[in-house]
């Protein structure tokens, strides 16, 4: 496998590479500058990358202007990607799926990336608060204007991807074209329903979270010390290996990284490997904050894993596993919300 071997975005007749340009750690949110992002950008460009992912949510837009400045020049080069839902600022109407906002929000990401259209555009989260298919159709309306090429939605459950298929059809708008879900060897619920839905509908699949939020960097060992983070510091809690409840992962993440030393690979080549191994897979984004990650990220997309490396693995993480519903991306209203499940 090589960042030459273009893949189809589903049935757009888009050809991407197989790694995704994510953007969340440039700027305050990461603690890089400008100009250390932009020099990463550029090396991952040269590097055979050719698509980038980015959000208006990521240090309140600040992800978007870096972009910007980094695509000056490069831009009809490039597959351009934004996200829409999640809070830019302390103002509660700045956020969500509404037409209101997302009419807004465009108009602001095209201004701090700098560019008159974006290539794709997605759905950040699903909104319970608002029609599917007032978002569908506002989304459809920028199609039809011009403002972006496609859309697409991001950790949508398998109900949720369908009915936006279907609201499409039934109203002759333009479908969504891609998903963004997590996807790792330490998460692999989209197997059971999302990918085969993708599949059925043609959906481009790109999935980020390939080294499991840190849990596939090598450093979560049984018997090791409590690794460090910017990630964790970020979310208390989730990454603690004392914590019972993440007793399984860790055991899991320690086999893991047993079998990549016994096939004489790393941990991160075995978890983008396997990411990327799955036919329903279009891309994975890879989020570097130096250099020296995406070096990192660059030596395993050569790595291509054999039949028996993927059986393995499948037994010590079994197709379909969760181990914490926070894994997935969102948690559903209705777990989430105890008045929806109490009269």
């Amino acid at each position: 496998m090589s960042l030459s071997d273009l893949r189809p975005l589903g049935r757009t007749g888009v050809r991407v590479s197989p790694y995704v340009l994510g953007t969340m750690n440039f700027g305050s949110r990461g603690g890089t500058t400008h100009e250390e992002s932009i020099a990463l950008i550029h090396r991952a460009l040269d590097a055979g990358i050719n698509i980038v992912d980015t959000a208006d949510t990521y240090s309140r837009g600040e992800s978007e202007i870096i972009v910007g400045k980094a695509l000056h020049s490069r831009r009809d080069d490039v597959i351009l990607a934004s996200k829409f839902h999640n809070a830019v600022d302390d103002d509660p109407t700045h956020r969500g799926n509404s037409r209101r906002w997302i009419a807004r929000a465009v108009e602001d990401s095209l201004r701090r990336l700098d560019t008159d259209h974006l290539d794709l555009y997605q759905v950040h989260r699903p909104e319970s608060v608002t029609a599917l298919e007032d978002t569908v159709a506002t989304l459809d309306d920028l199609v039809r204007a011009g403002k972006i090429r496609y859309y697409g939605t991001s950790v949508f459950s398998p109900g949720e991807l369908i009915e936006a298929q279907w609201i499409a059809d039934r109203t002759k708008a333009n479908r969504a074209a891609t998903e963004q879900v997590p996807y790792s060897p330490l998460v692999r619920g989209i197997e059971r329903e999302t990918l085969p839905i993708a599949r059925t509908y043609g959906l481009g699949v790109i999935t980020y979270g390939p080294l499991a939020a840190g849990w596939l960097s090598g450093n979560y060992r049984l018997g090791a010390d409590q690794p460090h983070s910017h990630r964790a510091d970020l979310i208390p809690g989730r990454f603690d290996i004392d914590a019972p409840a993440n007793a399984a992962k860790l055991a899991a993440a320690d086999a893991l990284a047993v079998l990549a030393e016994e096939s004489g690979l790393t941990l991160i080549q075995l978890a983008i490997g396997f990411v990327l191994a799955h036919p329903d897979v279009t891309a994975a984004i890879i989020g570097p904050r130096t250099e020296e990650h995406l070096d990192t990220y660059l030596e395993a997309a050569e790595v291509v894993l054999s039949h028996d490396i993927l059986d393995r693995i499948d037994e010590i993480v079994p197709p379909g596993t969760i181990f914490h519903e926070r894994d997935t991306g969102k948690i559903p209203d209705a777990l989430a919300d105890p008045a929806l499940r109490r009269r």
